[in-house]
């Protein structure tokens, strides 16, 4: 696997101040995507132990609320199997934290299924570490700059274990009710 960027202190992609890993490769190609370098598999530089290890020193500080991957697309199947034990290792030693995942694939078809389109050897683990899935495809018709953590309607901030859909438009009207 190759990585594009490693971010530390990114307060965009996920709760708190968090280190981030943009993976690369993506099949998606979503019109409008903020990050099109990353489509290629080959982009930025390997993803090393000595790169896992960095990642996980990154976590380290108290102010570090977890760790976010995106990219790029982090659920291709060849990222899957190289991210498992990076996220295996930060639960361990971060069991406190918590791991997000952004991606174009649709959880439940794509995903969970066993049948789905990138479920793997690996998913059912990849996923058992995942507290966050942020899915869908980015949809320039359906951008809105006003979503929390999602650029386009379609997406679903999902919180794996549970399997609640948090920020949908329904829970965002209820807020803006005052009916929560």
């Amino acid at each position: 696997m190759y990585y594009g960027n490693i971010k530390r202190c990114d307060v965009a992609n996920g709760r708190g101040v968090r280190t981030s890993l943009f993976v690369s490769g993506c099949t998606h190609c979503c019109e409008g995507c903020f990050n099109p370098e990353t489509w290629d598999f080959k982009y930025g530089q390997e993803y090393t132990e000595e790169t896992k290890n960095k990642l996980l020193e990154e976590c380290k500080p108290p102010y570090i609320a977890g760790l976010t991957i995106l990219g790029g697309e982090p659920l291709e199947p060849a990222n899957q199997r190289a991210l498992v034990p990076l996220l295996k290792e930060f639960k361990e030693l971060y069991p406190q934290k918590d791991i997000w995942i952004y991606t174009g694939y649709t959880y439940e078809t794509d995903v969970k299924a066993p049948s789905g389109k990138v479920h793997t050897e690996v998913t059912d683990e990849l996923l058992s570490y995942v507290d966050i899935l942020v899915d869908g495809e980015f949809i320039m018709d359906k951008k809105n700059v006003g979503l929390h953590f999602r650029g386009s309607e379609n997406q679903h901030v999902i919180n794996v274990k549970t399997g609640e859909y948090l920020y949908t438009e329904d829970l965002e009207e209820k807020k803006g009710n005052g009916d929560d």
